[in-house]
Parts: structure tokens; C-alpha cells; sequence
């Protein structure tokens, strides 16, 4: 009979140790894959955080007919440097450049510009500038945006958000910075 006790003892002393270990599993699990991408914002979710907490922002400018749109989402985007440091100093976004919805930003409408068979956001952004895809930066404070166009392979991207990332560009022209940059993802 004591052996029966003792052994319920342990089981009911030990059950909520397993089970908040189970929680802490499924909460690292989580997290873990909260990391293994880039964390998308919409444009009404970004403005809801710049309110709350200020940050540079990136602009994946795209089409749904853009081969080297798809390419960069499955090579670039899906690298863990390239998600780490995005996630860590920018809100990220992706923008159908064509999307023909409007779109309210910052108290602005902005419609679909059959000139530019674009959205007059994306044609903004982009500085009339239309090719995809496009990286954008932009300044905490939302303005400035800093259009890059075409594919960025991941060297390429690393050399571009630190750049940004890191204020360069407002003490150093980008042509020194390229010269003696020296990446280190791959």
C-alpha cells in the first residue's frame, strides 16, 4: 500500500513539471518557426507598428507574372541571414505592384494607374520606375524611399540591407561602401 502512495505521490507531484515542459517545447517550436521566416506585414499592420515602434522599412515590390519575383522569394527570402537581419531592422512588406485595389496609406488614397498598369502607390514608391522585382527602403519616418530594382541573390541583399540597415547611407556614398564591403553570408 505504501509502495501505491508513494508511487501516486510522484506521479501528481511530476505531471505538472511534464506538462509545462510540454508548453515550453510547443512555445520554442513556435518561435522557432516565427524565425524561420520573414515576417510579412501588410501596409495597414505597418502603420499600426510604426506608431508603436519606429523602424526602416522594406518593400518587396512584385507582379504575380514576375519569374525573378519567385526566384528571389525561394532563394533569397528563404535564407536564415536574409530572414534574421530583415526581421531584426526593418518591417517587411510585399506589394503587388498591380494590385488593382486601392490603397490608404498614411491619409492618402492611391489607385490603379492604367498608364503604368501599376497601383499609383507602387508607382510612387518606385519613383515611376516601373520593373520587378524591386526592393524598396524606406526611412523610419516614411520618407525617402530608396527604389532598388531587380533580382538581389543573397550577397547582394546582405551588402543592400546593411547599407540601409546600419545609416550608412547618410555618411557614405554606396560606390566606397561596395568597394570595401565584405560579405559573409552565403
Amino acid at each position: 500500500m505504501k509502495q501505491v502512495l508513494l508511487l501516486s505521490f510522484v506521479l501528481l507531484t511530476a505531471m505538472p513539471a511534464l506538462h509545462a515542459n510540454d508548453q515550453k517545447k510547443e512555445k520554442d517550436k513556435t518561435e522557432t518557426q516565427a524565425d524561420d521566416a520573414i515576417r510579412w506585414m501588410t501596409l495597414d499592420e505597418l502603420q499600426v507598428a510604426m506608431k508603436k515602434q519606429p523602424k526602416k522599412v522594406y518593400v518587396d515590390m512584385y507582379t504575380n507574372w514576375c519569374g525573378w519575383c519567385k526566384v528571389m522569394d525561394k532563394k533569397t527570402f528563404s535564407n536564415k541571414h536574409v530572414i534574421a537581419y530583415l526581421n531584426e531592422h526593418f518591417y517587411a512588406v510585399k506589394l503587388n505592384a498591380e494590385q488593382q485595389d486601392s490603397i490608404r496609406f498614411m491619409g492618402k488614397m492611391y489607385g490603379f494607374s492604367p498608364q503604368h498598369r501599376a497601383n499609383e502607390f507602387a508607382v510612387e514608391l518606385a519613383r515611376g520606375q516601373m520593373s520587378y522585382p524591386t526592393s524598396i527602403f524606406i526611412e523610419e519616418n516614411f520618407q525617402n524611399p530608396q527604389p532598388v530594382p531587380g533580382y538581389l541573390d543573397v550577397i547582394q541583399m546582405e551588402m543592400i540591407l546593411k547599407y540601409f540597415g546600419q545609416n550608412l547611407h547618410r555618411s557614405e556614398p554606396f560606390d566606397v561602401y561596395q568597394k570595401n564591403f565584405k560579405g559573409t553570408w552565403q
